[in-house]
């Protein structure tokens, strides 16, 4: 591979500290996306302003605070998606002619800073990771906004720069995915009922125009009960992070966990195979407040398979979509 080509691995974001002005700063960039709320005109700016980001920052805050990584002051994600950078970088160390950085979709490090970067350090060639295995227009269409947003700001010539398409079939993730449970599953000292996938929830309407995340969860659950002999009734697939307003995916996490309790249902674990490192959503929503939310129903046990994250197995997964990616576009 060339000196010239880049690898920029991004990932959702997260405020830079715990403090609720960075948290503000961080929900007022997610929830401006028109990705995200296709809202805005003055009106939307006063709602969001002025009673959406004071009201939802203070229990943002409490909730980051739970999962801080105080040794470091920052998220888990920002932990793990450094991390994941550093460690691909010492993938492709022995071959030469990479060089991988991290940014985020909202918040610090910016794509832009990201891409520039990259252009500092020569690269003419950039890939671009979004880090979600199943495509969604609020996911890997937003950074591809972005992405062309930073582009645009660049002096000319840009660099060539092409996008990592997702991997929500690719036997290496269903793989990856499976060992995790398989090795999860043995440090326990009780065996799962059930176990569930939870990916996180989009309006209906999204998918009724066209968007495909809801049919490539089902194929990446359909795989990974295979690769495990598992079966709907023992894994079913479920959505978590439910907004207001409209129909939007189901089953829901924490009612449908209610349901397994009422039945007799006593030990449960949960995997989120969205979700490429955890954040707020795996370790706070599911991992605290689901596991509450089942035990308070009656269940017994609950334990959250960790994501991919940073581990041989995660990096050798995103190698081998890099290396697929850049030899496709050969």
């Amino acid at each position: 591979m060339a000196m010239e080509t880049g690898v920029l691995l991004v990932n959702v974001g997260t405020p830079e500290d715990l403090s609720l002005r960075s948290v503000r700063r961080y929900l007022r960039a997610f929830l401006s996306d028109r990705r995200i709320i296709d809202r805005g005109g003055p009106l939307w700016w006063l709602i969001l302003n002025g009673l959406i980001i004071p009201r939802r920052a203070k229990k943002s805050r409490h909730a980051y605070s739970l999962i801080w990584n105080e040794e470091r002051g920052e998220s888990p994600l920002r932990t793990l998606t450094r991390a994941q950078a550093e460690k691909l970088q010492d993938a492709f160390s022995g071959e030469g002619g990479l060089v991988v950085d991290w940014a985020m979709r909202y918040g610090l490090p910016a794509i832009g800073e990201g891409i520039a970067r990259l252009v500092a350090r020569g690269c003419g060639r950039i890939l671009v990771f979004p880090l979600y295995p199943q495509y969604a227009t609020a996911t890997t269409e937003s950074v591809i906004d972005e992405l062309n947003e930073a582009l645009a700001a660049l002096p000319a010539p840009p660099p060539e720069v092409r996008i990592v398409p997702p991997y929500y079939d690719d036997p290496a993730y269903v793989g990856a995915l499976a060992e995790s449970i398989r090795r999860h599953r043995e440090r326990l000292a009780w065996e799962p009922e059930v176990w569930l996938a939870s990916f996180h929830g989009l309006p209906r309407a999204v998918i009724e125009a066209g968007d495909p995340y809801e049919a490539q969860c089902n194929i990446t659950v359909n795989l990974l009960r295979t690769a495990l002999g598992q079966d709907a009734r023992t894994m079913p697939l479920v959505y978590q992070s439910r907004g207001r307003g409209g129909e939007w995916l189901g089953p829901e996490l924490e009612p449908t966990l209610g349901r397994l309790a009422g039945e007799g249902v006593r030990d449960v674990a949960v995997i989120c195979p969205g979700f490429a490192t955890d954040c707020i959503e795996t370790l706070e929503e599911v991992g605290l407040r689901a596991a509450g939310a089942f035990r308070q129903a009656g269940g017994r046990n609950f334990s959250l398979v960790p994501c991919l994250n940073d581990s041989p197995d995660a990096i050798a997964l995103l190698r081998w979509q890099v290396a697929k990616a850049l030899a496709q576009n050969e």
